[in-house]
């Protein structure tokens, strides 16, 4: 990851403004624009294989909305806009936000697919923020090793691997999905 907002701290109105960048993804954290490289097709599959899962529970059961790839204001002042590879927010939240602006707050759940480039530092920074943000469970989900970390609490993550399943506990009541299938 790179910054690239030249020394200065940046608003988020200020990042709004800035042409997109065909090379790579930006977000705002903490005033700092950061860049990081477009993630490989393995992290496109595996993304899409998450967001499917969840979408098609959280659409028949109507807990709220799917997203991928959607801005979510953490902080301001400095500004921090992250955008999960995934995220859920329930149907109270979606009903009062207005679609043509990023979310003010963390998603409910935030999901992250880990790409080679991404460093153990900054992965932690992005479950932190959205915790601290409001968000009530993190998902990291790891190609590599195949298995999802859990976040309640930066402190006490839960590492599930193939054989384990994935519960949406009280953040997305019902959902239950074998790990192995986001690496099929």
């Amino acid at each position: 990851m790179t910054s690239v907002s030249g020394g200065k701290l940046m608003t988020l109105e200020q990042f709004k403004a800035l042409p997109e960048d065909d090379r790579c993804r930006q977000s705002l954290v903490a005033g700092w624009v950061l860049s990081e490289p477009w993630p490989p097709p393995r992290h496109g599959r595996v993304q899409t294989k998450v967001s499917r899962f969840l979408d098609e529970y959280v659409e028949e059961h109507g807990l709220g909305e799917v997203y991928v790839d959607c801005g979510f204001i953490l902080s301001r002042s400095p500004d921090t806009l992250r955008v999960p590879d995934v995220a859920f927010v329930r149907q109270k939240r979606v009903e009062a936000q207005n679609d043509r602006e990023p979310y003010e707050g963390a998603p409910d759940l935030a999901v992250e697919v880990l790409s080679p480039s991404e460093r153990a530092r900054a992965i932690h920074a992005k479950v932190a923020d959205y915790l601290a943000a409001g968000g009530r469970a993190v998902w990291l989900v790891d190609p590599e090793r195949r298995q999802v970390t859990v976040f309640r609490s930066p402190l006490t993550p839960k590492i599930l691997g193939e054989a384990d399943r994935l519960d949406g506990e009280d953040v997305v009541p019902g959902f239950s999905v074998s790990v192995a299938e986001f690496f099929r």
